[in-house]
């Protein structure tokens, strides 16, 4: 009985994480895109309205999604998915040099990370992208070394025009 107590927020908390990556994916519109219709499509758009939604990371996510995106292979798969979102296992796995238990591996760590997001459908299981971490990763790390060099290219573009015109 001790076991079983103990085990309770274990399994609460990968629940937690099953519904984050569920409300992701209908969030980014997937739902839709996965043919979900009719109490399965309601069943997404209810729990995106009544979910609470986190806008950044904590810290162990972020470290998550930086350790995924550090092996080539899941990159690759990341580029897999972008170019045709919705794919099964299988199809995967036609695209890759690798077994299907190490595109399996690979998806489970995407997963955790929340870059992927999974929809059954029937007995397939259908990945697609989240983009949503990477654009939070972006806007946190990438945007704001980017707004100096743009200013330091609108102010020189500015000074040319104005000893040339």
């Amino acid at each position: 009985m001790d076991l079983v107590l103990e085990a309770l927020p274990l399994w609460r908390e990968r629940r937690k994480k099953k519904l984050e990556v569920r409300l992701a994916a209908a969030i980014a519109g997937r739902a839709v895109h996965a043919g979900l219709t009719g109490k399965s499509a309601l069943a997404n758009r209810h729990a995106s309205s009544c979910l609470p939604i986190s806008t950044m990371p904590a810290r162990h996510d972020t470290d998550l999604l930086f350790k995924a995106l550090a092996d080539p292979n899941r990159r690759k798969l990341l580029d897999l998915l972008y170019a045709h979102d919705g794919r099964t296992l299988n199809e995967l796995v036609d695209q890759l040099d690798m077994t299907r238990q190490g595109v399996t591996q690979h998806l489970d760590v995407l997963e955790a990370a929340n870059l992927v997001a999974t929809v059954r459908r029937g007995r397939e299981k259908l990945h697609y992208l989240n983009p949503v971490p990477l654009q939070e990763i972006y806007e946190r790390w990438i945007s704001k070394f980017e707004k100096p060099r743009l200013k330091a290219i609108a102010e020189l573009k500015r000074k040319l025009e104005k000893t040339n015109g």
